[in-house]
């Protein structure tokens, strides 16, 4: 399919939606956002042109037909999640340009590289760790993990223009898609449970404690951390399997590297300054990208880098151009009253049918509707409250509601290379191609379903939490 075809196809999806007649109850300037949204994600999808010349043509196009005006276009790009994946991008390159990511990348070889399947499990075991003191995924999977992830395939010889399948694409895969159970986990590993527990409260009455959403998430999210990595492995496989050679070489490497450097220290002490900042900002009120700003002037102020090297980072500027354009007319849909009229039609269909399937079903719309999202919060701030009281309202368990919207909230994380803060930050290294990265989104959040909704339910029900 050639480009201009793809184009076209986009044109006429917009034209569409835009032509056809409005939905009762919806206003002609929120069904006209939405025909330029879902152009803008089909543009995704094909990519007539890079995603962010796609985006920016959405933004444009809203404001040109006055749709929305110019500063509610563009409101995407004072998003403060999008300056954080800026600064996420800018911890990479710092880690990678002194050599530290290399160190770590090297050290966890030697110690757990006899395999790519046992890396995988590394990866997502240090992401645990660290997930109850760090309330923000973005700045845990992408600000924290994605450098490490990415020097360790950097030291296996995979980059995304050279053997990016080598074990770079499996090892990227695996840490961004199980980052999602593990959000899922904790009420402090990501933003939007906190506020979940609010609407929980004032829906249902339900008081939801930091030890009650760790004791239901433990054992799904286990299951999740034990067979999401395998099944990525079997699904999306690493060029190389057994990686003992490389241990020889990553101890040769680490002889070479010798005692740390100044820039390494300095890296060293901006990246566990911010983990400091991140995991403790329920006391200080910094904010998460706050934090990752002050790390990067850190860096710029001690020479680590340079302006110019700022400059160059086309992912982060890239990344910057898209994600900024889709959130910003994500907001604007919610704004303008369609999301919230999609979640009530949603829910309306549902009138008079017993709380099984009612459940069943709000449950699935409620997962696969982050499609046309661009932010968790975003999702949950829209859709939780009104989700949760259909479904009570159907006869439906508080606490079997409220939790199980509640983890989905988080595992629908995975689904597009926009569904999350993180998400633009692993998509934008360049190891996995969109298609794939889709492909794998949606199985992975199968299985997620499977384990959250159906053996949680079950968990949950011998706690007797409902």
């Amino acid at each position: 399919m050639t480009r201009l075809t793809r184009g076209m196809i986009v044109i006429l999806v917009m034209a569409a939606i835009w032509l056809s007649p409005v939905p009762t109850g919806l206003s002609a300037q929120a069904w006209q956002l939405f025909a330029i949204f879902a152009a803008t994600i089909i543009g995704f999808i094909l990519q007539p042109l890079p995603l962010g010349a796609v985006a920016l043509i959405g933004v444009m196009f809203a404001a040109l037909s006055n749709t929305v005006s110019m500063s509610e276009a563009l409101s995407g790009f004072s998003n403060s999640t999008i300056w954080l994946i800026v600064s996420a991008f800018l911890f990479a390159k710092g880690f990678i340009k002194t050599g530290l990511g290399r160190r770590i990348a090297y050290q966890l070889i030697r110690c757990f590289g006899s395999s790519a399947l046992k890396l995988g499990y590394t990866l997502v075991i240090s992401d645990f760790i660290i997930s109850p003191a760090t309330p923000s995924n973005t700045a845990r999977c992408g600000g924290i993990m994605y450098p490490i992830v990415r020097s360790l395939a950097s030291a296996f010889g995979s980059e995304p223009e050279k053997h990016p399948r080598k074990i770079g694409a499996y090892i990227l895969s695996t840490t961004f898609q199980v980052d999602a159970p593990i959000a899922a986990m904790f009420l402090t590993a990501c933003a939007p449970n906190l506020l979940i527990t609010a609407f929980a409260q004032d829906t249902a009455n339900l008081s939801i404690s930091w030890g009650t959403w760790a004791l239901a998430g433990i054992v799904p999210g286990l299951l999740s951390m034990l067979i999401i990595p395998y099944f990525i492995y079997k699904f999306y496989p690493p060029e190389i399997k057994d990686t003992r050679e490389a241990q020889q070489v990553a101890g040769a490497e680490l002889d070479k590297m010798g005692a740390m450097s100044r820039g390494e220290w300095i890296i060293s002490g901006v990246f566990v300054g911010a983990l400091l900042l991140w995991s403790t900002s329920q006391y200080t009120h910094i904010h998460a990208t706050v934090v990752a700003l002050l790390g990067v002037c850190v860096m710029l102020i001690s020479g680590v880098l340079e302006w110019d090297e700022i400059l160059q980072e086309k992912g982060a500027w890239d990344g910057m151009i898209w994600m900024g354009g889709i959130v910003g007319l994500a907001g604007m849909l919610n704004k303008v009253g369609f999301i919230p009229w999609f979640a009530a039609s949603a829910s309306g269909l549902m009138d008079g049918v017993s709380w099984v399937p009612t459940l069943a079903v709000l449950f699935l719309i409620y997962m696969y509707s982050h499609y046309v999202f661009a932010s968790l919060s975003a999702h949950v701030t829209a859709m939780y409250a009104v989700f949760l009281a259909v479904a009570i309202g159907a006869g439906a368990p508080a606490f079997l509601a409220a939790f199980g919207f509640a983890a989905l909230s988080n595992l629908m994380a995975g689904l597009t290379h926009y569904a999350t803060g993180a998400a633009p930050i692993y998509f934008g290294a360049g190891y996995i191609k969109q298609k794939d990265w889709w492909r794998i989104g949606f199985f992975a959040s199968v299985i997620n379903v499977v384990l959250w909704i159906g053996v949680g339910s079950l968990w949950w029900n011998i706690l007797g939490l409902w």
